[in-house]
């Protein structure tokens, strides 16, 4: 028995070859972080811990607006009118900033606060938090990550808070049976139950992703033993949308993940299906017994998206805007299609629509249409002339009476973009709160770029125009372009793609 034992876990074949590849890698990670003199994940979560530890006072102020960031989390006020926000995490091209701060913004007065609790989160992207308004209101957040500076170690979290947003205090709630360590997650909250779903891990060495679902009663304080069935069940997925109807049914939809293809390389994928999570009803213990469902929504067909911006209404539609698309990927190389679209889906007809928003037309482009109309009237009133020699009859002027001619060849000086709408992005902050639409900051990649944005919009859902707060700004911060080394060259390209990826998923 005892020789049978020490084989057994000596391991063979494909399971002693990924056992030597991963001490590989993780040899070559500790040679780049010994380089990059930075600590390890483990010490770095452990120091953030003693530092909210050391608050010890409640202490809110007047700020600015916060800082270029993507993958936080934006919630509305359950009763007032303010939005608020946690965490995310800003990238310079040398060096990732991940955030723990708690803002409120007032939509009347357009002021910021900043709110200091003692021994809250550490910092994070990539969770989900929602509003409730039980006991004066509440917030909850569960899991998300921690990228070091380099971006070469990843700390994924499993806890589950709660804020009090009466006494300002933080909780962290200790509940068994939760959820494994993740990010890019979704969760949505119906009849005083926590619903999450998807997500992904990322150790920088190896992946994995979910579609397992997790329901926690805000009653009981305890992870349910559900039992989720269904015919058909969503692949793993991270990045995706979710929405709860006001009947109780939970939409899933789009999302993003990665599969092996071939030897040491693997490709991402866009999910385009939507499914939906219903109890089953004729299950014995219903209350705790869900079913999975394909759905066919109808109406406009979304492009494929992922990270994308998405919120409910209390008009029962869930609004989603902008999002990602992974084209043009090989082993290498992966750019990404951004989208600026809003849409709405309406909760219980199942149907899509396309918000066309009528941009308002500013003078200039006024002047120039009324004076595009006057060269055509003058054309219609001018005499006409014609000579002849005999051979070639020439008429000059004079309305014309075929189609006019419209050059096919494109304009050298592409008409300007507007500036009062939301551009193109991924993972920004999006909630309405009293019938407007908020949307802030996100991600864009221009070539080699990532801008992070700390952009602001509102719209007006019955009027559907958009009002800039916080305008636009390419300088928000500077992209630092990082040189390579030779210790750049000895990490793997796997190694790499771990890292690019982690990039686009952590939302």
């Amino acid at each position: 028995m005892g020789k049978k034992d020490k084989n057994k876990k000596k391991g063979k074949g494909a399971e002693k070859t990924a056992m030597k590849t991963d001490k590989k890698q993780a040899a070559r990670q500790k040679k780049m972080l010994e380089k990059l003199g930075e600590a390890n994940i483990a010490d770095i979560i452990q120091l953030l811990e003693a530092k909210e530890g050391k608050i010890e006072t409640i202490s809110e102020s007047v700020c600015t607006a916060p800082t270029p960031r993507s993958n936080f989390t934006l919630v509305s006020h359950p009763e007032k009118e303010e939005l608020i926000m946690f965490g995310g995490e800003l990238y310079t091209g040398t060096k990732t900033t991940v955030y723990n701060d708690l803002f409120f913004y007032n939509t009347k007065s357009g002021e910021w606060r900043q709110l200091k609790s003692p021994s809250g989160p550490t910092p994070r992207s990539g969770h989900q938090m929602v509003a409730v308004a039980s006991n004066g209101g509440e917030l909850w957040m569960f899991g998300g990550e921690h990228a070091s500076p380099s971006q070469l170690q990843f700390h994924h979290y499993k806890d589950l808070w709660k804020f009090s947003l009466k006494s300002r205090k933080w909780e962290r709630i200790i509940a068994p049976n939760g959820p494994s360590p993740r990010s890019g997650h979704r969760m949505t909250v119906s009849k005083k139950r926590l619903f999450i779903f998807g997500g992904f891990h990322d150790n920088n060495q190896s992946y994995h992703y979910f579609n397992d679902v997790h329901i926690f009663s805000l009653e009981s304080y305890q992870w349910l033993k559900a039992d989720i069935g269904g015919a058909i069940v969503p692949a793993p997925r991270s990045g995706c949308c979710i929405a709860a109807s006001p009947e109780g049914k939970i939409y899933v939809w789009g999302g993003y993940s990665r599969a092996s293809m071939k030897k040491e390389a693997d490709r991402g994928v866009t999910h385009t299906d939507m499914f939906v999570l219903s109890q089953d009803k004729n299950a014995g213990d219903a209350d705790n017994k869900y079913k999975w469902a394909p759905v066919k929504p109808g109406g406009y067909k979304p492009k494929p998206r992922s990270s994308v911006g998405c919120t409910v209404a209390a008009n029962g539609k869930a609004y989603t805007f902008g999002g990602v698309m992974d084209v043009d990927e090989d082993d290498e190389d992966v750019h990404g299609q951004f989208g600026d679209d809003l849409l709405a889906f309406d909760l219980t007809a199942q149907t899509w629509r396309l918000q066309e928003i009528q941009a308002k037309s500013s003078t200039a482009e006024k002047k120039e249409s009324e004076e595009s109309k006057d060269v055509e009237m003058s054309a219609v009133d001018k005499p006409v002339t014609t000579t002849t020699d005999g051979i070639f009859t020439v008429t000059v002027g004079g309305p014309s009476t075929s189609t006019p001619y419209v050059s096919n060849i494109p304009s050298l000086f592409a008409k300007p973009k507007p500036t009062n709408v939301p551009s193109p992005r991924m993972n920004p902050g999006m909630c309405v709160c009293k019938g407007t639409l908020y949307i802030f900051g996100g991600i864009f990649e221009e070539d080699a770029k990532q801008l992070t944005y700390n952009d602001f919009y509102s719209l007006d859902l019955h009027k559907l125009e958009w009002k800039v707060i916080i305008p636009n700004s390419l300088k928000a911060h500077e992209w630092e372009d990082s040189d390579s080394s030779s210790s750049d060259e000895e990490c793997s390209s796997g190694e790499e793609d771990s890292s690019n990826s982690s990039d686009m998923d952590t939302d």
